[in-house]
């Protein structure tokens, strides 16, 4: 099997800030492989993950053109424990796999995985180091109204669809908090970098 570099992976709730945080890790040269771009081209028209979702839910989660309706799916499986779960294990299998054949491509000191669902029972074996992106859950309700445009009560209810702070902190080796300006995380993302690019030559 192909040697990996040092992998990192990033995960935190929604509206926590992830994406600020893996920019910033790219524009520092660093390669960003993303769980949500990968989950957007296994299904495609023609993926065998689409063909297994619908074989699943029925027709009614895809467009007449066939391609999938989002909006129908992710109404399916908002509030339905079980939909997600059967999603999830149609997708997750497929993402790490095509995530680690990415990581294996790669030669450079590490490599960030942007990875929003991580749990404890999908963290990926071969993961080095995980950091979670924090905030305080008053302040991922505040962004998500003024984001999304959604109520209060919206945005508690996609806060209860996912694992608690509790939980994705303790998956964390090291914590980010961005409850702060962007500017302190510019400064903490440079020290994290720091931090890993010699954790790598370490290995």
């Amino acid at each position: 099997m192909p040697a990996l570099p040092y992998v990192v992976a990033v995960t935190g709730g929604i509206a926590s800030g992830k994406s600020a945080v893996t920019e910033r890790f790219a524009a520092l040269g660093v390669p960003v492989i993303d769980a949500d771009v990968i989950a957007r081209e296994l299904v495609e028209p023609g993926e065998p993950a689409l063909a297994e979702i619908e074989a699943h839910f029925g027709g009614g989660v895809l467009l007449p053109d066939g391609r999938l309706d989002r909006r129908a799916l992710r109404e399916r499986i908002f509030s339905d424990g079980a939909a997600r779960r059967a999603l999830e294990t149609i997708l997750h299998p497929r993402i790490q796999g095509r995530m680690r054949e990415q990581c294996e491509a790669l030669e450079v000191p590490y490599v960030v995985l942007a990875i929003p669902l991580l749990t404890s029972t999908s963290r990926y074996p071969w993961i080095d180091r995980v950091l979670v992106v924090d905030v305080p859950e008053a302040l991922q309700i505040s962004r998500l109204t003024q984001r999304d445009g959604v109520d209060e009560a919206a945005a508690r209810a996609a806060l209860a669809a996912q694992i608690t702070r509790e939980q994705r902190l303790a998956l964390a080796d090291a914590v980010i908090d961005n409850s702060g300006a962007l500017e302190s995380l510019d400064a903490t993302v440079q020290h994290l970098h720091q931090q890993l690019s010699s954790q790598a030559d370490q290995r």
